[in-house]
């Protein structure tokens, strides 16, 4: 069965939808009430987030566009420090759209956001003509413990900065499908939650976490140079990168540290932690791969020391990289 124009009605073919559908997976005391806004508990400084995806294809190895809105919303909020509490989610359904396809990305949104820890507690959907496409746009908010201050000025020369893990997976992953080329390359997406928990348990002081996500590592950390007014130093040859997803770079004539990805994050700490914060993060399933990759300075810009022992100015994104990744 296909949505049609009439499961945008607001009538019965939309109250069977929402029963059929979200109703059935993302149940639960809030979003029950099906009032005309969720009233929730929560109280002192919170961190809040929205975010559209518009992902294609809406499957992919790894995950799907439901995945993929829970976890980059609940991401942004774990980089500010904050604890993840409710989420919400607006879907713009195409006529076309297998019912089969929205129930099995409902189903692991709701999967991803139990993984998380965020109810979902509010929600719409729009139906609009088209070829069968989903755009989800989410909204998350989390409280932010006493005593948490996470941001790009904190940074100080004498810094480490931290890598989760391997670059360009997603993209790569992305780009494969849409060329319709067989390969293992497997999308990143994932809630990051475990490695921000491991950080802050275990008493280390972070100054900034990012999500290395659009823009990829050098745009990420241009921006964290500009906000702290520091220099970062990166060393190449520390930095991480599936050999799969190298090998497809090259040949493509991409550069990993521009590529997009779903769940990989960079920390900045203190200098004399960096060795603590790492094995932390490595013993988290989303940070086995991690490495520290660089240092903050004094002075001004983003460099890296290349693996010929060269240095060059790494630049922000310029022009398009791949557009719908997320």
């Amino acid at each position: 069965m296909k949505i049609t124009m009439a499961h945008g009605s607001g009538g019965k073919t939309s109250a069977e939808l929402m029963s059929s559908v979200f109703g059935k997976h993302f149940k639960n005391s809030v979003l029950d009430k099906m009032e005309d806004a969720a009233v929730l508990d929560i109280s002192g400084r919170i961190a809040f987030s929205t975010d559209s995806f518009v992902v294609t294809p809406v499957q992919f190895k790894g995950g799907d566009i439901g995945k993929l809105s829970i976890c980059g919303t609940v991401n942004d909020l774990l980089m500010m420090g904050a604890e993840p509490a409710y989420i919400t989610c607006g879907f713009i359904l195409e006529e076309g759209l297998e019912i089969e396809t929205l129930d099995e990305i409902a189903r692991s949104m709701a999967l991803q956001a139990k993984e998380a820890g965020v109810i979902i507690a509010a929600g719409d959907t729009k139906v609009v003509e088209g070829s069968g496409g989903l755009y989800i746009n989410t909204s998350g908010i989390g409280r932010i413990p006493q005593g948490r201050d996470v941001s790009a000025a904190n940074c100080k020369p004498g810094d480490k900065i931290l890598l989760s893990g391997t670059l360009g997976d997603h993209h790569a992953c992305i780009l494969s499908a849409r060329m319709e080329i067989e390969n293992n390359i497997t999308s990143d997406c994932g809630c990051l939650r475990d490695i921000t928990e491991a950080l802050f348990e275990g008493g280390i002081t972070v100054r900034t976490m990012r999500d290395v996500t659009r823009g990829g590592l050098g745009t990420i950390l241009n921006e964290i140079a500009d906000n702290s007014g520091c220099k970062i130093q990166l060393q190449e040859e520390a930095i991480p990168v599936n050999e799969e997803v190298r090998g497809f770079a090259d040949i493509l004539g991409l550069d990993p540290l521009y590529m997009g990805n779903e769940g990989k994050m960079i920390t900045v700490v203190k200098g004399e932690q960096a060795q603590e914060a790492l094995a932390l993060i490595k013993q988290t399933e989303h940070g086995k791969h991690a490495a520290i990759i660089g240092e903050v300075e004094e002075g001004k810009g983003t460099f890296i020391t290349t693996r010929l022992g060269g240095s060059r100015v790494l630049d922000v994104l310029y022009g398009e990289g791949l557009p719908r990744i997320c």
